[in-house]
């Protein structure tokens, strides 16, 4: 029988899986900018994807001005959301974690939407806080830590919020989690920003160099991760960066003709080349952007917006290396999720149900 049916957030599902089905976990990130699914399988001690899909819907879009989401973005939002529903449906997830981030946080109609999206979909998306944003991006990114070095800084950069997370490395174990010294969520992304500086006919160094200026001044003030400056001006740590802008930035790095996660995930890029990349777009206009195979349309009006803010924390905490990250949320809470399936075994074998309420974690 399948235990789909007792996990409140869980679509409806489908027929009955059979015993030689593999068990499906999933993990939904309903953003500012994107809504992102991925449905995977327990693999050792990491996990095997079976499908993924994401959809740039803008959910943010206006919320600056209007405080509200408006009925165009919740609609878009809609639309994505029933689609994954369905993936979920279909592959009979088990346990799917549905979260919202930055631009339910502000939205002062951000509840009333997600009951909608509970009505019409079966989803429920529970609104989460700031830090454990930071924390599930963190732990979605553990495997390209570079543990040789002293210290790392996540980025992670959403369309309405960044969340930057500086981990000790001295010390620490060779593997999990490693001890976060200190972590930062300003209310700037790259939709916020893009609409805060509009773009005009052409993008010139002076438009750039604002954006970067007031990203700076947000993360500028935070004193608490001060006591691993001496790691960072040595050159003893690293930069995670993880978002859509910085593989779009990645991509041009490498010249692909067209996105492919392979080639990004994972790579190494100096400061000296996202510099350069980022050069590279500011001479062209937003159609050239839209043409670039690794932004598109989608991405053309905010892909500069997102080199801003990466600029900007590369001036306050110095790093050599970038090493590019295409995961982050969805992954971290996949293998939270996973992480405690053998607890939820044992739990069912005492005749208790197998499957927690989501929402509740």
């Amino acid at each position: 029988m399948t235990e789909a049916p007792s996990a409140p957030g869980v679509p409806t599902p489908g027929p009955e899986r059979s015993n030689s089905e593999p068990v499906c976990y999933a993990a939904l990130d309903l953003g500012t900018n994107n809504c992102r699914l991925l449905i995977a399988t327990p693999q050792g001690a990491g996990f095997r994807v079976v499908e993924a899909y994401s959809r740039i819907v803008r959910l943010g879009e206006g919320l600056g001005q209007s405080g509200r989401l408006s009925e165009a973005a919740m609609e878009r939002a809609m639309a994505a959301l029933k689609i994954s529903a369905e993936k979920v449906r279909r592959r009979r997830v088990v346990r799917l974690r549905a979260i919202a981030t930055q631009a339910c946080r502000m939205a002062q109609n951000g509840p009333e939407f997600l009951e909608r999206v509970f009505a019409e979909t079966g989803l429920r998306l529970q609104i989460i806080a700031p830090q454990e944003e930071a924390r599930l991006s963190v732990a979605g990114c553990l495997n390209l830590i570079d543990r040789a070095a002293d210290a790392a800084l996540v980025l992670d950069v959403g369309g309405g919020s960044t969340e930057l997370s500086w981990v000790e490395l001295r010390g620490a174990p060779s593997s999990g989690m490693p001890p976060l010294k200190a972590w930062l969520s300003i209310p700037i992304g790259v939709v916020s920003l893009a609409e805060r500086f509009p773009e005009g006919e052409t993008a010139t160094g002076v438009w750039f160099r604002a954006m970067v200026d007031t990203v700076k001044a947000e993360i500028g003030a935070f004193r608490r991760a001060d006591s691993l400056r001496p790691v960072f001006d040595a050159d003893r740590a690293h930069l995670i960066g993880t978002s859509g802008a910085i593989t779009s930035l990645a991509g041009l790095h490498l010249n692909l003709p067209r996105y492919d996660r392979a080639r990004v995930d994972g790579i190494w890029m100096t400061r000296d080349e996202c510099d350069a990349a980022a050069g590279r777009l500011l001479v062209l206009n937003a159609r050239e952007r839209a043409n670039q195979p690794c932004i598109g349309p989608d991405r053309a009006d905010l892909v500069l917006a997102g080199a801003a803010i990466l600029q900007a924390v590369q001036e306050l905490w110095p790093c050599s290396r970038v090493r590019v990250a295409d995961r982050g949320l969805r992954e971290g809470i996949l293998l939270s999720l996973m992480s405690d399936r053998g607890g939820r075994k044992r739990r069912r074998r005492g005749g208790r149900s197998a499957v927690a309420p989501m929402a509740a974690q």
